[in-house]
């Protein structure tokens, strides 16, 4: 349990000011993820204020996702505040670093400003979206089985669906999270002041039995990943789609949001929930993984409702995606030199994630990873791995990020790994598992 809060004094002589100062506290990094604030009374004594003022105060921190009550062991800084988002730590320098989920440089297109540049002012509100990137759009995703009679553009998947959200729900609703999960969408939906519901997953996506649970505790959205899930790599295979669609068919008013990230190089058909009759559903693809990280672009298809609601707020923020943006990803999209290049990057991927899942159990090692560029790996303490393997120079990515209630685990991102490296990684994975049960126990 956290010690309460010693190094860092709370002050304000209003709700909104106590709040304001847990806040400040916490963005600056003096109150950390965890630490325990002091009790009601206690704080309201040390301030002269009622009891009621400091509860009134953490009430509103609560309901911003600043913080969270854990019964007994009272209020205490959410795992992901709202103000301090759970960034990956820097990699040490001269490490390898295999913690970043990002694709192999080597097989990103060069990106090139279109030729044809905007023509002066004109109202790119009123034409948001370019007709032939819309065309694209649903020639991508045609095949696939999405529906496409309502598409709509953002910048990125987590701008898409940090929007989407936005418009159905409140604070204090609850979302189905996947767990262990992508921890900048864990963060999000934190961030928005909703209430994240832990969903198992394995080998195969989602579990209908966890899946069936969550919905039962009232959720109002659901956000999943058909293929290359992020970080277990499970993919939904034609049976288990089945499955979370009979499922999803008994909660016709929840939002359902699949989140296709990696798409073109995630190495498994795509089973999509979106075409099996569903009300309410977003079905997002994005490009960063196989057309460049710097393209901040996302795709989406989804029910006419979700469309409008959408495309209102973002008329009233940002307006629209620059049409240079979208330009350049229309020249990427339907280019067949760059198509070629991504199917060579989607068999290199399978090729370096399988052999490192081959290499680490001919070691006894047991990981997950049917598609995508990551495996996840069970382990006891994370921080013995991943301080281990640090002092061979690789540096993996520790599970807690990811994970809400789930078991522990690392993950490694092998999309440049070659098989001598891979064969080298998990012998000195081997390695430090054995020194850690050597030191904790076996």
């Amino acid at each position: 349990m956290c010690n309460v809060v010693t190094q860092y004094e709370i002050s304000g002589g209003t709700a909104k000011g106590i709040a304001a100062s847990v806040e400040r506290g916490v963005s600056e990094g003096a109150l950390a993820p965890g630490a325990a604030l002091p009790p009601v009374r206690r704080l309201a004594d040390r301030l002269q204020v009622s009891p009621g003022t400091v509860a009134t105060a953490y009430k509103e921190l609560r309901r911003r996702g600043i913080v969270t009550t854990r019964g007994r062991g009272g209020t205490v800084v959410a795992p992901a505040p709202a103000v301090a988002s759970r960034r990956p730590p820097k990699v040490p320098v001269g490490l390898r670093d295999l913690a970043g989920g990002h694709p192999d440089p080597e097989l990103l297109p060069a990106l090139v400003p279109p030729s044809r540049l905007s023509p002066g002012a004109r109202s790119h509100r009123s034409t948001p979206r370019l007709a032939h990137l819309e065309d694209a759009v649903r020639d991508w995703l045609r095949p696939d089985g999405v529906p496409v009679e309502q598409v709509t553009f953002a910048h990125g998947a987590l701008d898409l669906i940090g929007r989407v959200l936005c418009g159905e729900l409140r604070p204090g609703d609850a979302v189905a999270m996947e767990d262990p999960g992508y921890h900048h969408l864990l963060d999000l939906v934190t961030a928005l002041g909703l209430r994240i519901v832990p969903v198992a997953v394995d080998d195969e996506g989602v579990r209908p039995d966890a899946l069936r649970a969550a919905l039962r505790t009232g959720v109002r959205a659901v956000v999943f990943s058909p293929r290359a899930q992020n970080p277990y790599g499970g993919r939904f295979s034609g049976t288990r789609r089945d499955a979370l669609v009979e499922v999803l068919r008994d909660e016709p008013d929840v939002l359902v949001i699949e989140n296709d990230h990696a798409s073109a190089v995630a190495d498994a058909p795509l089973c999509s929930v979106t075409g099996a009759g569903l009300a309410r559903w977003v079905h997002v693809r994005t490009v960063s993984k196989f057309l460049g990280t710097d393209l901040r672009w996302a795709a989406a298809a989804c029910d006419p409702v979700t469309l409008a609601r959408h495309d209102g707020r973002l008329l009233l923020t940002s307006g629209w995606v620059s049409h240079l943006l979208q330009e350049t990803v229309h020249g990427l999209l339907t280019d067949a030199g760059t198509r070629a290049l991504v199917s060579r990057a989607r068999e290199t991927y399978a090729e370096r994630r399988g052999t490192l899942a081959r290499e680490l159990a001919a070691r006894g090692i047991a990981s997950h990873g049917r598609s995508g560029m990551n495996l996840w790996v069970p382990v006891r303490d994370e921080s013995a791995v991943v301080n281990g393997l640090r002092s061979y120079g690789w540096w993996v990515a520790a599970g807690a990020r990811f994970r809400v209630a789930a078991e522990p685990g690392v993950r490694i991102t092998a999309a440049s790994l070659e098989p001598a490296d891979a064969a080298r990684l998990a012998s000195e994975f081997a390695a430090v598992l054995g020194e850690s049960e050597a030191t904790y126990g076996g």
